[in-house]
């Protein structure tokens, strides 16, 4: 019984963990016109996309090519490493 205690403790543990670094991560405030970076590059080789939209949705525009993407909010904060501006 004392084994079975103790792995869920780890376990319980381990999960805490985690999901502090994920709130950690959407605790970032995002604003209508910063400049973040993402981990996959869009095809014009650009990973810098300035934000133009805002809610439910993130509405991206890279600034290579101009182009404009829409994308849900979890998606968008998946995909965002870092903000620049």
């Amino acid at each position: 019984m004392e084994d079975f205690i103790s792995n869920l403790s780890k376990i319980n543990t381990k999960c805490n963990n985690t999901n502090k670094k994920l709130i950690k991560k959407r605790k970032m405030e995002y604003n209508i016109g910063d400049i973040v970076k993402t981990k996959k590059q869009h095809p014009c080789g650009s990973k810098t996309w300035e934000i133009t939209r805002i809610g439910v949705d993130f509405k991206l525009k890279c600034q290579g090519c101009d182009h404009v993407v829409t994308l849900p909010r979890e998606k968008a904060l998946k995909a965002i490493t870092k903000k620049i501006t």
